[in-house]
């Protein structure tokens, strides 16, 4: 029961992802708010709504482990797994902004999470409001530097009812509330049934459930060798992560750090892969990331898993 809990939770975590994204932006073009906007702050945030919802909870029903590795995970499978097959499937260009403001701002909200924990040993309602502060500083920078970009991937037609919004909003919101319940349920039973820590589940299994939806999306749109999906998606989603996820969940429960190996093994591995991008980026093809580089990636997510089972 415990992994058919997990299933069907991650199974509502993505369709509830899915409508609440739909709703979100339905809303939003109905406001008339500018589709940069919309791409910048409400597709982003939507799209986080499944690790959002099960760091909250988890926080709330005194797990914080999974609450942490869930986010630690993700980060290091957005590059490592998702990010790596699609190298290894189609070649990604790099565009400016990856050195100007998208590698920088993960590299600072990955080592100021470091910071605080190294330090608190938590991440309190004070720190959070920092984090999210830090997300609206964020997103103002994009909104500054990108002003004439059109996001092209608003998954919605314009004319939907306001009816049809709310629909979408109430069936979003319970599936991932619902989903969340289920996931961390199946997900502590199944760490205690197999002898191990609700950390090693969180960063693996949590975190590549909640991460299907980038995962998915990201491997149709490389097999269609489509442009739209770019390694600024990829930071973008880990920045978010970080500082949205993160600083919401910590400023309704503070996160308190229980398991070390978070500190002394996950969160570095997370460090590593933010980190070993740049150098990528200069491998013989400059200003690509090609299938070499996939691979690099995939096989030291493959070891990630390996040595946190082991």
């Amino acid at each position: 029961m415990d992994f058919l809990f997990v299933v069907i939770g991650l199974i509502l975590l993505v369709f509830g992802g899915d409508w609440l994204l739909k709703s979100a932006v339905g809303m939003s073009l109905r406001l008339n708010v500018p589709k940069i906007v919309i791409g910048m702050t409400v597709v982003s945030f939507a799209t986080s709504a499944p690790e959002l919802i099960v760091s909250v909870k988890s926080a709330l029903d005194g797990f914080p482990d999974i609450a942490l590795g869930n986010v630690v995970g993700s980060n290091i499978a957005n590059i490592g797994l998702i990010l790596g097959l699609v190298m290894i499937i189609s070649e990604m260009k790099i565009d400016f902004t990856f050195f100007k403001s998208d590698w920088p701002a993960m590299m600072i909200a990955s080592i100021l999470l470091y910071i605080m924990l190294f330090f608190g040993g938590d991440i309190s309602r004070i720190e959070g409001g920092v984090l999210f502060v830090l997300l609206i500083g964020f997103v103002l920078l994009l909104l500054k530097n990108k002003p004439d970009t059109t996001d092209e991937e608003i998954p919605l037609d314009e004319t939907m009812t306001t009816a049809k919004v709310i629909w979408f909003l109430v069936i979003g919101g319970l599936a991932l509330w619902g989903g969340s319940e289920l996931l961390i349920k199946g997900a502590v039973n199944i760490a205690q049934l197999f002898g191990v820590s609700d950390r090693v589940i969180a960063v693996t299994v949590v975190a590549i459930g909640t991460s299907i939806p980038e995962l998915a999306a990201s491997i149709i749109a490389a097999l269609k060798k489509e442009s739209s999906i770019s390694i600024g998606n990829v930071i973008g989603s880990n920045i978010f992560n970080i500082l949205s996820v993160l600083g919401i969940a910590s400023l309704i429960h503070p996160i308190k750090l229980v398991d070390t190996q978070l500190m002394t093994f996950d969160i570095l591995w997370m460090l590593f892969f933010a980190f070993i991008l740049l150098p990528l980026v200069a491998m013989p093809k400059k200003g690509f990331l090609d299938r070499r580089a996939g691979i690099v990636l995939v096989f030291s997510y493959v070891l990630f898993v390996y040595l946190t089972f082991n």
